[in-house]
């Protein structure tokens, strides 16, 4: 049986976050995104995160704590992010053992694809 996605969808990783991972499918939407680079986080899939954020913002290097355990993800507001949209905004909550991360993400569309552009911890 196929694990279920970490984003917190009823899918499995393949059908979901999966394959955005593996460059078969682009996320359509801003929360889209959001999730694949979640799930990215607990995959520890860094070439994804930086494949996913913006040029403008992205890091030379990114490390991941090897002992970071997320444990999941709870989307809690949306603003626009569809197809028709070129920015758009989710605020989420992603737990870890330990804590939380509260944050209100920004993304917007760079050549048709969206990308992360920046965040603010709310909490």
């Amino acid at each position: 049986m196929a694990t279920t996605c970490p984003c917190g969808l009823s899918k499995s990783y393949g059908e979901c976050c999966g394959r955005f991972h593996a460059g078969t499918a682009a996320a359509p939407t801003a929360e889209a995104l959001m999730r694949s680079r979640y799930s990215a986080f607990v995959k520890g899939d860094v070439a994804y995160l930086l494949r996913t954020w913006h040029p403008r913002t992205r890091p030379a290097l990114l490390e991941l704590d090897p002992g970071m355990r997320w444990t999941g993800l709870e989307i809690l507001d949306t603003g626009d992010g569809s197809a028709f949209h070129a920015t758009g905004t989710v605020t989420f909550r992603a737990s870890y053992r330990g804590g939380s991360l509260h944050e209100r993400s920004r993304f917007e569309r760079v050549d048709g694809a969206w990308v992360y552009l920046d965040g603010e911890f709310l909490d």
